[in-house]
């Protein structure tokens, strides 16, 4: 078993990782928690897998588990669903004293954190992400929020869990598309870091290559981004550069309107901001080319008719990265060297002039 260790100032938990780690979930929840109820939330894709076999597990070892299930996709992460599983869980009874577990992908996730985060002023929280998305990268560092109309993770809190546990066996149940976007995000962190995980991705040519190396891609992944949020918990300076790609790609995924993947999204919004950069200089010569063999090794896009559209613009100045009329943008000076730009609200058309450099 692979165990990784964030150690926050006011609330530190372990990453364990490890093929088939999901039959000992009532041992390891039990090492954290003493018995108590809990709400095991999850999607209507991810509750006929896995919900009945982690219920049973946790009932096993004396908790008393309820399920809860809302419909998969994005448009779930709402205050109305949120308030739906608040009312069931009141009705249940649930207390201060209780937990809920986090089953599924990156929705769920964000959905059920933010939901333990406000259930009675915040209560317990155990991530099991089942998705690579999720797995490399949202269950862990305390992000939990919900949409709201087309604004994405507009409402949400910093909101550590107490474990995360990560089963690879349960990539083998995606479809290949919800497998290769979560990728989109181990490039991204991949060209943060170089080193090993950079090293790694020069092997990954197909989907069959992310499953064989799901565990190495997970544990290298989360390692740098626990080191980040250890060093910068609540985004006030080094862990924006975890936002690499997203400030186009939020942009995007909103108004693909369901079309596109989050794990998509942020691969064409890495290529199109490394491509501004790199025109203007900012970022060495051959990096975009770089991303762009690693996405499309996998079947990853890298552009989108999207990225034409006056509405983009609009998208990005509500984004969370706007700090006092600024908006910082992360970029990178080369493979391994992210920096931030601030650049002035007012100028980002300009600066950005996303049209003018699609071809």
């Amino acid at each position: 078993m692979k165990i990784i260790e964030v150690n926050l100032p006011d609330h530190s938990y372990n990453v364990e990782i490890e093929t088939g780690i999901l039959n000992c979930t009532g041992q390891l929840v039990s090492s954290v928690w003493s018995e108590r109820k809990i709400a095991l939330v999850s999607d209507s894709n991810v509750a006929p897998l896995y919900q009945e076999r982690v219920a049973g597990a946790l009932e096993s070892v004396g908790f008393t588990v309820h399920n809860y299930q809302f419909p998969a996709g994005e448009a779930s992460k709402s205050l109305g669903v949120l308030a739906d599983l608040t009312r069931d869980m009141a009705a249940d009874g649930f207390t201060r004293d209780d937990g809920v577990i986090a089953l599924g992908g990156g929705v769920t996730g964000d959905l059920a954190g933010f939901l333990a985060a406000t259930y009675m002023r915040g209560i317990s929280l155990i991530q099991i992400p089942t998705s690579l998305l999720a797995q490399v990268d949202s269950s862990v560092g305390g992000k939990t929020a919900v949409d709201l109309d087309t604004t994405k993770n507009v409402i949400g809190s910093f909101y550590q869990p107490d474990l995360v546990i990560i089963d690879p066996e349960t990539l083998n149940t995606l479809d290949r598309r919800d497998l290769v976007e979560g990728y989109g995000e181990i490039v991204k962190v991949a060209a943060l870091t170089d080193g090993k995980l950079w090293d790694l991705v020069q092997d990954i040519n197909s989907p069959e290559d992310i499953l064989a190396n799901a565990e190495e891609l997970s544990r290298l992944s989360i390692q740098y981004k626990a080191d980040v949020v250890m060093g910068d918990e609540k985004e006030g300076g080094l862990r924006q550069v975890l936002n690499f790609g997203h400030t186009i790609g939020h942009a995007i995924e909103a108004l693909a309107d369901g079309d596109l993947r989050h794990g998509e999204a942020v691969s064409i919004g890495m290529v199109a901001i490394t491509r501004i950069f790199e025109e203007k200089g900012l970022t060495q010569a051959g990096v975009n080319q770089k991303l762009i063999d690693r996405l499309q090794a996998v079947g990853l896009p890298i552009t989108s008719p999207l990225l034409d559209s006056d509405d983009v613009f609009d998208k990005i100045k509500n984004d969370k990265k706007n700090h006092a009329g600024h908006l910082n943008l992360i970029y990178l000076h080369q493979i391994g060297g992210p920096a931030i730009k601030s650049i002035p609200s007012e100028g980002i058309r300009d600066f950005l002039n996303i049209k003018a450099l699609q071809s």
